[in-house]
């Protein structure tokens, strides 16, 4: 008899029913892109941090002063330590090496071009190297990707130079020109504009500044553009502190500062930090767009709660007589609260079946519009979007509900309730 009930409260006043459905659909909807995104929205943003450079800077064990790329302080190696160029390729073997994007070293040395004292960095700009057996090509061309060349990039086994456009407007010189440094003739092959500190030296292949600086082999510091994990309290904690379980997920965790810990391991005498400014702002970044898409939620939840709200009132009112006549044949309060809560139950179902297929859509479409790669929606999400929704609709009834079940039975009948 229960179920006949709630079938014919469905099968009346359509129009009503359909607009409830629609109103939880809608909520689901928002609901499922928002939980999409914010599962996914990790790596996406970090990916697109990449862009903009470096995250991580590895320097010898031995430096203790400060660096500077930009505007941003690191610690800047002091001139007595070097990290060898041999062991750099195991950068990409740590457990997190998928997550390089690129890196980068440098050995700046102080050189005169024409009569001017300027720094000369050499580093990779294209450089294929091997891993056991996965070969990988790395540089400055990914690892600083602001970088803007007027000209051509030199090749990593050439002699050719970048001029800083500052150096190359005080000395004179032009893509195609010659010049003299420690007694040698060098080719500029393009003029580089950073807006950082680049604009003022000359950028070579690493070969070039370990001549010059009779350091084969030798190292100042390396960027590295890794994806990260944005830092939270667990991350900040000493890995040495924890307990063994504890220690392997910090360890297999991509925290900046735990792909930081394997850099070290990997590289002898080394020691790698985050570049705070840049850790920092992808936590500010991607915390206020999670921020954002929390409101983004609560609000179409609450207009979707407010819509079955209303929808419900004047439903119940329409069906008071009939209220009315099931309370004069002894149905209790109870009883009839039951029916119509089931009833809400079916549709928010109904609808947050329909609302999760319609936000993994739109998920998917929005991860290609920003991204550039689709945002999958698991079946994972799907028990909580239900609940979500159930929790809209019978939320939304209760106040009509009870309004309804509360009806004076003779009132209801002659159509004063």
């Amino acid at each position: 008899m229960f179920l006949r009930l709630v079938y014919e409260s469905l099968r009346r006043q359509t129009r009503r029913k359909l607009l409830v459905t629609g109103a939880v659909m809608l909520g689901a909807a928002v609901s499922t892109v928002m939980v999409g995104i914010a599962v996914g929205i990790g790596d996406k943003i970090s990916r697109e941090l990449r862009s903009y450079g470096a995250n991580l800077v590895i320097t010898p064990e031995e430096d203790s002063l400060d660096v500077e790329i930009g505007s941003v302080d690191l610690k800047p190696a002091t001139a007595g330590a070097y990290l060898e160029e041999s062991s750099l390729a195991k950068i990409k073997g740590i457990f997190w090496g998928n997550n390089i994007r690129a890196f980068a070293p440098e050995l700046p040395v102080t050189v005169l071009a024409g009569a001017q004292e300027t720094t000369l960095v050499g580093t990779y700009f294209q450089k294929p190297l091997k891993y056991g057996n996965r070969q990988f090509t790395t540089g400055a061309r990914a690892t600083f990707p602001w970088w803007r060349i007027s000209g051509a990039w030199p090749e990593d086994d050439s002699d050719n130079l970048l001029v800083g456009e500052k150096l190359a407007a005080r000395l004179g010189i032009a893509p195609g020109a010659s010049l003299k440094i420690a007694g040698k003739a060098y080719v500029v092959s393009g003029i580089i504009s950073s807006g950082g500190v680049e604009d003022g030296q000359i950028i070579a292949p690493l070969h070039v500044a370990q001549t010059i600086a009779g350091r084969t082999g030798a190292v100042r510091r390396v960027f590295v553009s890794a994806i990260t994990k944005p830092e939270d309290a667990f991350a900040r904690r000493n890995p040495d502190s924890l307990s063994p379980r504890d220690r392997d997920r910090w360890y297999c965790s991509p925290y900046p500062q735990s792909i930081a810990y394997q850099l070290a391991e990997a590289l002898p005498h080394s020691r790698a930090e985050q570049i705070r400014q840049v850790a920092a702002n992808e936590g500010k970044v991607l915390s206020r767009i999670k921020g954002l898409m929390l409101l983004i939620t609560l609000a179409a939840l609450i207009t979707s709660g407010l819509a079955v709200s209303a929808a419900m009132a004047t439903a119940m009112f329409e069906r008071r007589a009939e209220v009315g006549l099931m309370k004069a044949l002894g149905g209790g309060q109870f009883s009839l609260s039951m029916i119509f809560i089931t009833e809400s139950v079916l549709l928010a179902l109904i609808g947050g079946l329909a609302g999760f297929a319609c936000g993994a859509l739109l998920a998917r479409t929005l991860g290609r519009a920003i991204f550039g790669s689709t945002l999958a929606v698991g079946p994972v999400l799907l028990p909580l979007v239900l609940t979500i929704s159930i929790a809209v609709a019978v939320t939304g009834s209760a106040m009509a509900i009870r309004r309804a079940v509360k009806y004076d039975p003779v009132l209801a009948l002659r159509g004063e309730g």
